[in-house]
């Protein structure tokens, strides 16, 4: 029988300051936005690029180390699983988000991914 597999993995680049909280138990959980690209010639053999937003939510040692290396406009490699969320908002309307959860991260900026290891 197969194994399932949910994995996700993006090269991008940090679309704004990671925002930084605390569990209730204390850690350190911290999350961002990145946004990865594609192009492509269309039909008309003009040159289309597309960007794609994808929340990363880090925690512990990984959060820690973006949350002192990392700000916007870093460029990482990043591993993780895709979890949904479920929430009601103020209005009691039913609201979802679909994270990226990272368990791997490479920094691809020169010095700071250098000071990191």
């Amino acid at each position: 029988m197969a194994k399932d597999i949910n994995k996700h993995t993006i090269i991008g680049r940090m679309g704004d300051h990671p925002e930084v909280n605390e569990t209730n138990g204390g850690k350190t959980v911290v999350n961002a936005s990145f946004a990865t690209n594609n192009s492509y010639t269309n039909g008309q053999g003009q040159k289309v690029e597309e960007t794609e937003w994808h929340r990363v939510v880090f925690y512990g040692g990984l959060a820690d180390i973006v949350a002192k290396h990392m700000k916007k406009g870093s460029r990482a490699y990043i591993e993780g699983r895709s979890k949904t969320r479920k929430w009601d908002d103020k209005d009691g309307v039913t609201r979802y988000t679909t994270e990226i959860v990272a368990t791997e991260l490479q920094m691809l900026d020169g010095k700071a991914a250098k000071d990191a290891a």
